[in-house]
C-alpha cells in the first residue's frame, strides 16, 4: 500500500508501508573500470570496487554491476538546533534548524568529535526513517527555517541530500550543509546547487596534516572554498579545529590567512574551534583559550572581518563587529543572541556599513535550545520502478 509519492523531477521515491527495506538507492558518479571494477567518482578517493565491496565511506556499496546508497532515507537521528551551532553566525542568527545525518565519512580523521556517527558501521545507528517530503514537512511544523545536514559528511549522501533540498525549497525551508568540502568537481556543482549555505572544514592548511591526519588531501578543499566564492550564491563559513601541535602553529595560521585573503576574500566567516581529546587522539590537551584568540588575532591583522572563538566560553570571541565602526552588531553568549544592531537591511545601526551575510529585520528567537524529533520508523522506503 503507498502512502506517499512525490515527484521531485530527478529523483522518482515513495514511502511504502510494506516490510520492503529498499534503502539501497540507485547512486550517481560511477563509472565501470576495463578490469570489470566499479569505481566511484563522487570524491577524491575514488574507490574500485569488487562485487559486495563498499567504499571507505562505507555507505556507497556495489551491487551486481551497479553502485548503490546504502543510507538513502535514514538517518542517526533528527534534532532541531540553533543555527550558530553549525556553526553559521551569519546566516539567519538566532533561527533553529532540523539537524540530521546519517552513518559513515570519506575521510579518517583521528581527532573526529563525531566518531560514534561518522565512523559507525552499524546499521542500528541509523534509528530514524524518512523521506526527503516527510524532513521537509517536519522543518516546517517546528517552524525551522533551515534543514541541516550534518553530523557526518553529506558528500556521501548526495542523493539522499540532493532530494532533501528539493522538498524543502518546494516548502520554502532552506539547507545547510555542514561538510570537510571532499568532493570532485561535478558532484559539487550538483550538491551546491542546491544548498543555500555551508560550513566547510578547513581541517588544516598543509598536505601533510591531511595525509596523516585524514588520509586525505588538501587541495580538493581548497577547490571546493573556491569554488563556492566565486561560482555559487552559496554562503558559506570556515572552521578549522585547532589541535595543539598539529595545525595550529602561528606559521601554518598565517599561511592559511594569506591563501583566505587571496582567494576567497575578507568577507568569509573563520571559526577557530576548542579540540578536546577524543576518538584516536586521546593523548593531547584541549585546545587553550590562548591558542585560539592568538589564531583569531592572527585573521583579523589580515584583514579578515569576520573571526570567531568556538567551543570555549568567550562572548568576545563569539560576536560580530562591524568592519566600519568596530560596534558589537551581534553579541553572542555561546548560542543565546545578546544583542542586535542591525537594521532591515543587514547593515550596522551606527554607520551603515553592510555586514556580510543573510540576515532578516529581527533575529530569531531560539537561542540555545534543542529539541529532538521523532519520525515515523515503522515507515519503510521503496524506489519506485
Amino acid at each position: 500500500m503507498i502512502v506517499d509519492f512525490l515527484n521531485l523531477g530527478r529523483t522518482l521515491y515513495r514511502v511504502d508501508t510494506n516490510e520492503t527495506d529498499a534503502s539501497h538507492f540507485p547512486a550517481r558518479y560511477w563509472r565501470r573500470t576495463a578490469d570489470g571494477q566499479v569505481q566511484c567518482t563522487l570524491c577524491p578517493r575514488d574507490c574500485k570496487l569488487k562485487e559486495g565491496q563498499r567504499g571507505l565511506c562505507f555507505v556507497r556499496a556495489r551491487e551486481g554491476d551497479e553502485m548503490v546508497l546504502t543510507t538513502y532515507g535514514r538517518s542517526s537521528g533528527f534534532c532541531v538546533d540553533p543555527i550558530e551551532k553549525k556553526p553559521l553566525n551569519h546566516f539567519l542568527p538566532g533561527t533553529p534548524v532540523l539537524s540530521f545525518g546519517t552513518a559513515g565519512c570519506n575521510l579518517t580523521c583521528t581527532f573526529c568529535q563525531n566518531w560514534d556517527i561518522s565512523k559507525s558501521r552499524e546499521v542500528d545507528t541509523l534509528a530514524d526513517a524518512a523521506t526527503p517530503l516527510a524532513i521537509a514537512k517536519a522543518a516546517k511544523d517546528n517552524n525551522c527555517k533551515s534543514v541541516a545536514f550534518t553530523y557526518n559528511d553529506p558528500v556521501i549522501f548526495l542523493e539522499y541530500a540532493v532530494d532533501t533540498a528539493l522538498a524543502c525549497h518546494d516548502l520554502g525551508i532552506k539547507t545547510v550543509a555542514v561538510t570537510a568540502g571532499y568532493i570532485h568537481d561535478e558532484p559539487r556543482k550538483e550538491f551546491f546547487e542546491h544548498i543555500d549555505a555551508a560550513n566547510v572544514d578547513l581541517k588544516g592548511f598543509t598536505e601533510d596534516f591531511y595525509k596523516k591526519l585524514c588520509t586525505g588531501k588538501l587541495t580538493p578543499v581548497l577547490d571546493t572554498l573556491t569554488y563556492l566564492k566565486h561560482e555559487t550564491d552559496t554562503w558559506f563559513e570556515i572552521t578549522t579545529l585547532l589541535i595543539p601541535g598539529e595545525n595550529d602553529s602561528e606559521h601554518e595560521v598565517h599561511d592559511a590567512c594569506q591563501w583566505i585573503v587571496e582567494n576567497i576574500g575578507v568577507d568569509v566567516p573563520w571559526h577557530f574551534s576548542a579540540f578536546h581529546p577524543d576518538y584516536r587522539m586521546r593523548d593531547r590537551d584541549p585546545t587553550s583559550k590562548e591558542s585560539l584568540r592568538r589564531s583569531r588575532s592572527i585573521a583579523q591583522e589580515y584583514g579578515i572581518r569576520y573571526v570567531y572563538t568556538g567551543n570555549v566560553h568567550d562572548e568576545e570571541g563569539h560576536s560580530t563587529y562591524c568592519h566600519g565602526c568596530q560596534q558589537r552588531l551581534v553579541g553572542r553568549n555561546w548560542y543565546q543572541l545578546s544583542e542586535w544592531n542591525l537594521d532591515a537591511k543587514g547593515c550596522c545601526n551606527r554607520c551603515g556599513e553592510a555586514c556580510a551575510g543573510l540576515f532578516e529585520e529581527t533575529p530569531g528567537t531560539w537561542g540555545a535550545k534543542r529539541l529532538a524529533v521523532r519520525m515515523n520508523t515503522k515507515r519503510k522506503l521503496a524506489i519506485a520502478p
